[in-house]
């Protein structure tokens, strides 16, 4: 926090500084009321989403929004985006990795709005029947949402939109209007990056690990979304501008007719220097034997084979397995996003 010359602290924000990162100091309830230990006070550091009728909402970095009643401000400033806390990789902001990643996770259908993507697949997962709101929808907010329920119940579809969250250029005051409007999140993820050069030098044996281009039916019976899986679904999976499936035999089915489901999978979709990774998965009683980072290093080969170093991947917020698995392997966070599904209409 800032001090003045007298040694107090200072507000130096101000409702102007909405969309701001801001750190600021108030006073808790037990605050109001010193006791011998003197004033209590609580620091939120987060992008200032609204200052309204004498109550500020600040976004912190994971998507909790906070509630600041201005007469409680003790200090307060705006400071610096905070970068992204990954070395050996592009600098690219939340937009351009939002848009590998849609790229790389085709929608079926698409529409622009304004900066926005409308996407649909027939529901088959919320990243590709969302909209990708990025930027501005040409119109105003109330206006957009309206087009955008339109369009996803034309298609029997429930609406979403999807934000991003914690870093230098992400869309907290999208999210912070969506919630005024009854919109609620029901969803939270984040995009994870990592050098690919690291994984392929340290060795990992894939030599187990089969390739192919095509999610075939054996890849399939251990993918976990596998079950009703259409036409739209498989166009999803197939997608991107360049795609490789990985597969880890499994064992024999106990009826001799050939392997069961795979002991593990991946998929890799290759976009000149970014490589996006995804539906690692292994089987429950095979899982902590390195199949999945064996997976994930024979995808990294194959993916700086086609000229790509730098990979990223989503993993949602509460599979601490997965987030081991991939800090172990160099990965760390870049920023958050949320889906948020629109209220019922009355």
């Amino acid at each position: 926090m800032e001090f003045t010359m007298s040694g107090r602290l200072e507000v130096r924000i101000s409702p102007s500084d909405v969309g701001k990162r801001v750190s600021v100091r108030s006073l808790t309830d037990l605050g109001r009321e010193a006791d011998a230990a003197g004033p209590r006070f609580t620091d939120t550091v987060g992008v200032l989403t609204s200052w309204t009728a004498g109550v500020l909402h600040v976004t912190r970095r994971g998507g909790e929004r906070v509630r600041i009643a201005e007469d409680r401000l003790v200090a307060g400033k705006v400071v610096p985006a905070a970068p992204a806390r990954v070395r050996g990789l592009p600098a690219a902001d939340t937009a351009e990795l939002e848009r590998v990643a849609a790229r790389g996770w085709p929608a079926v259908e698409t529409e622009p709005l304004g900066d926005w993507l409308l996407r649909a697949a027939g529901g088959f997962t919320r990243r590709a029947n969302s909209v990708l709101a990025l930027g501005d929808p040409g119109l105003p907010l109330d206006e957009a949402l309206e087009r955008v329920r339109a369009w996803y119940a034309f298609r029997a579809l429930p609406a979403h939109i999807h934000t991003t969250v914690g870093g230098p250029d992400t869309g907290e005051r999208l999210a912070a209007a969506l919630a005024d409007r009854g919109w609620r999140p029901v969803a939270h993820a984040e995009v994870w990056t990592g050098a690919l050069a690291p994984i392929v030098d340290r060795g990992v044996d894939a030599s187990a690990v089969r390739l192919s281009r095509e999610a075939d039916e054996t890849w399939l019976a251990r993918y976990n979304r596998s079950a009703g899986l259409g036409t739209e679904a498989l166009r999803v999976l197939g997608g991107g501008p360049s795609v490789w499936f990985a597969t880890v035999p499994g064992e024999e089915d106990g009826q001799g007719t050939g392997p069961g489901a795979p002991a593990a999978i991946g998929r890799v979709v290759v976009d000149g220097r970014w490589a996006g990774f995804g539906a690692v998965e292994t089987a429950p009683h095979l899982r902590r034997r390195g199949l999945a980072a064996a997976v994930v290093a024979a995808l990294a080969e194959r993916a700086t084979s086609e000229g790509a170093w730098a990979g990223y991947l989503q993993v949602e917020t509460d599979n601490e397995a997965a987030r081991a698995m991939y800090g172990r392997l160099g990965f760390a966070r870049h920023h958050g996003y949320q889906h948020w599904r629109a209220p019922e209409a009355p």
